[in-house]
């Protein structure tokens, strides 16, 4: 086997073995993504050639990763399965087109730049990507690098100084850096201090960690409702009974203020006055409880029907608030450009939703809930934005039943770590079949799982008011990003090649 076919496969399985998945993780490995990108990008003959090879490792990459986008449009979406497995090849195959970007990248900075700061520019690089992945076309930031080390606490906590993105580029430059300091060593000091600045910044963040409010407890209950069942008229009576009764128990026992049931935990319009509803309004008339649940709505106006993917807050003491899920997931909830392209969503049974537009949190009590349905927990743009409307806790209702015993749920989890980090909120996590957790504003992960088992648990949080550097400095950062950028596009553009080295 070639060496540049070697390099393709080691930076597949690199992903593959680093990120999230249910046989074994070893997060390090994931720094062979990068590596092994800037390695086939630098040694290309030309641009195209190392666009392409890139392009190619990225897409094998993405394919190991999102190889679970085939289990909902098949299992769910009527589709036939000759027909479902090309899905997750395509996205992937798009997905890749990024990472052939970062490639491209680094053939540049290898011809024009210096070695130091063709390192610099390369980690910058992978951040700018990142933040493209996840703005354009709707956005889907589901590889971001720093989500598979979210088991090593240490290494993943300057997100909350820097975001998970700038984090992502600071281990991509280590990753690089350990590539190219064999023959550069301010390009292996560079490496080396990033290294020691990340786990420095980690156990200073550990050891200066407090709370100042006085815990609340918060309850989740898992219902493991069949996902093929869970929209069929004769089982609706039966879900409702199951969520009553987990909640009833778990409310006796822990006297949480605050219970929280899934995304769409109710598969009926709660807002319709039916005997579905009557055993919820029983539940919480009986034991004073608080409700935040996740039901489909609908509004009427002026001939128009607009249907929304909504989160009650229920209690007997107060009007019913509700929040509507904003980031809808393209070809599940909607279709994009339905107009143009004549095709129906990949996912049937979940509804044509339009999107919400109030991210102010929900009250009860002391606790300002901020809001996250499923999707939207994996962009950071909208935790920022629940915290910037006051936000003291973040809820999180999901359904990864769509996803099986598959790698998504656990890369879900990962993700939604990160918010957590770069907020400093407690996170609470209900879905309907796993993974529920409680994520501390470490991002260490409380009392997950199991999944696919009914669960009702509690967990004492925390109304945290504190304010992370990443929050604070949001559009700083994002304004220091755009202008770095220019910096190195000048120097790319304006540069003369650079000394002749020997390549990786």
């Amino acid at each position: 086997m070639q060496p540049r076919h070697l390099f393709i496969l080691a930076t597949a399985v690199g992903a593959w073995l680093g990120y999230a998945n249910p046989l074994a993780q070893l997060p390090l490995a994931a720094l062979l993504l990068p590596a092994g990108l800037m390695v086939l990008g630098q040694n290309a003959a030309t641009l195209r050639d190392a666009f392409r090879q890139a392009w190619l490792a990225g897409s094998l990459a993405a394919l190991g990763c999102l190889y679970w986008v085939y289990w909902p449009v098949e299992h769910f979406g009527g589709m036939h399965w000759l027909l479902a497995l090309p899905l997750p090849v395509l996205l992937s195959l798009a997905m890749g087109a990024y990472f052939g970007l970062f490639g491209l990248a680094a053939h540049l900075a290898a011809r024009r730049l210096t070695p130091l700061n063709g390192l610099l520019f390369l980690g910058l690089a992978w951040t700018l990507m990142e933040m493209a992945v996840a703005t354009l076309l709707s956005g889907f930031p589901w590889l971001t690098l720093s989500s598979a080390f979210v088991p090593w606490t240490v290494v993943v906590l300057p997100a909350s100084w820097i975001g998970a993105y700038g984090l992502s580029g600071v281990l991509a430059l280590i990753a690089c850096g350990a590539v190219l300091g064999r023959g550069s060593r301010p390009c292996a000091a560079v490496a080396a201090v990033a290294a020691l600045l990340v786990l420095g910044v980690g156990l200073f963040t550990l050891r200066t960690y407090t709370e100042d409010a006085q815990p609340r407890t918060v309850a989740i209950v898992q219902g493991n409702i069949d996902q093929s069942l869970k929209w069929d008229n004769s089982y609706q009576a039966a879900t409702v009974a199951r969520y009553v009764d987990l909640s009833r128990k778990i409310q006796i026992t822990a006297k949480p203020a605050l219970i929280i049931w899934p995304e769409t935990a109710m598969p009926f319009y709660l807002q319709d006055d039916t005997p579905l509803r009557k055993p919820v309004l029983d539940f919480l008339a009986s034991t004073n409880a608080t409700l935040l649940l996740g039901s489909p709505a609908y509004t009427l106006g002026h001939g128009d029907y607009s249907l929304f993917n909504r989160a009650y807050l229920l209690s007997g003491a107060s009007a019913p608030t509700w929040y509507d899920k904003e980031h809808l997931v393209p070809f599940g909830e909607y279709m994009p450009l339905s107009q143009w392209l004549p095709l129906d969503k990949l996912v049937h049974g979940v509804g044509d939703f339009a999107p919400g537009h109030d991210q102010k949190p929900l009250y009860t009590g002391d606790l300002a809930v901020g809001m996250l349905i499923c999707y939207e927990a994996i962009f950071p743009e909208l935790a920022q934005e629940r915290v910037s409307q006051g936000a003291n806790l973040i809820c999180i209702i999901s359904n990864d039943a769509w996803f099986g015993a598959t790698s998504a749920p656990l890369q879900h989890l990962s993700l939604t770590a990160l918010r957590a980090i770069e907020q400093g909120r407690w996170i609470v996590r209900s879905t309907n079949t796993g993974i529920s957790a409680f994520i501390d504003p470490l991002g260490r992960i409380h009392r997950a799982g199991p999944q696919f088992v009914p669960l009702a648990a509690a967990w004492q949080v925390h109304a945290r008011t504190q304010i992370t550097p990443f929050h604070k400095y949001y559009r700083a950062l994002l304004a220091c990003a755009g202008l770095l950028a220019a910096l190195f596009a000048a120097l790319l553009l304006l540069g003369g090649a650079a000394p002749a080295r020997k390549r990786p």
